[in-house]
């Protein structure tokens, strides 16, 4: 699938003075503040801003996300009309969401926005072709072509897809207790560790399972890498993550001409386990989702001013 990404421009009186990339997920929004030529000046953090939790959230914590920047800076925040912002935010890609949330922008000088995926790709590989593969919650691949061409892959979201993620590494352990319970399989270490942590009775493991949500079953994760060489299904668990990386590399570029990039918590924990093949394709991302969202804000402004 592909999309193009999503401008707004208003006003520019007064001219731009700081320019700012945003990253914002299901968990927590970043924010990089720099001044228009590029010299960096603050990071600041705030709560979730993906669009599916609610528009005005987003807003809410991108804007206090902006505010902190200017802090760490020493700064007070600036007008909205002396700033441009570039945005990567976690359901941007869903058209009603993404006008939604362009209707209820301030008056920013200008203001790009596209999915966290994007920017993530354009920071790691510095606004240049590649592909990146992100496993960290959840787990999604994109790729730029030299021509322009964009294609995703993966992405589907908890608990239906984001194979090789935390949180599917999580939801797939989980089952492991299931069965244990049930009398199907015998509990492994990995199995006892979750019993631990979730319950050890079926009456407890249904009260965790009904609150659990997607950065619940994430968190389960580290245990099944901490059980890998104790407990064949842990490693079985992993070694499944792994096929799930390698093919959302091979979906998004099949003849393995574009330098790739591992991106995430999951991801950066898997990358030694993939093929040789896929390794020597691998180069170290040149920079963040908060770099690409300051890619992406300035190619826009100089798209705007040709």
């Amino acid at each position: 699938m592909s999309q193009p990404p999503s401008h707004s421009l208003a006003s520019r009186t007064p001219p731009v003075a700081y320019v700012l990339g945003v990253d914002g997920g299901g968990t927590r929004t970043r924010a990089r503040l720099t001044l228009a030529d590029g010299s960096r000046l603050g990071n600041g953090e705030a709560g979730p801003s993906g669009l599916g939790q609610g528009v005005d959230q987003a807003w809410t914590n991108v804007r206090l996300a902006i505010d902190a920047a200017f802090g760490a800076a020493g700064m007070a925040p600036a007008l909205p009309q002396e700033c441009a912002v570039g945005l990567g935010l976690a359901g941007a890609e869903m058209a009603p969401l993404r006008q939604r949330f362009l209707r209820a922008a301030p008056a920013y000088a200008a203001l790009a926005l596209d999915s966290d995926a994007h920017t993530a790709l354009l920071g790691a590989h510095a606004g240049r072709p590649g592909v990146l593969v992100a496993a960290g919650t959840g787990s999604v691949g994109e790729v730029l072509h030299a021509d322009g061409r964009r294609i995703t892959a993966g992405g589907w979201g908890f608990a239906v897809g984001d194979e090789g993620s935390g949180a599917w590494l999580g939801l797939r352990a989980m089952r492991l207790v299931h069965r244990a319970l049930d009398g199907r399989a015998e509990a492994g270490p990995l199995a006892r560790a979750l019993m631990a942590r979730c319950g050890d009775h079926r009456e407890a493991v249904l009260a965790w399972a009904a609150h659990a949500g997607q950065h619940a079953h994430a968190a389960l994760a580290p245990l099944v890498f901490d059980h890998e060489e104790l407990d064949p299904a842990a490693a079985a668990l992993i070694a499944d993550a792994v096929d799930a990386i390698e093919e959302l590399a091979a979906a998004l570029d099949p003849a393995g001409a574009l330098p790739l990039a591992i991106a995430g918590s999951i991801g950066r924990r898997l990358e030694p386990r993939l093929s040789p093949r896929t390794r020597a394709r691998c180069v170290a991302p040149a920079g963040d989702a908060a770099d690409g969202a300051l890619t992406l804000i300035r190619q826009f402004l100089a798209e705007s001013s040709s």
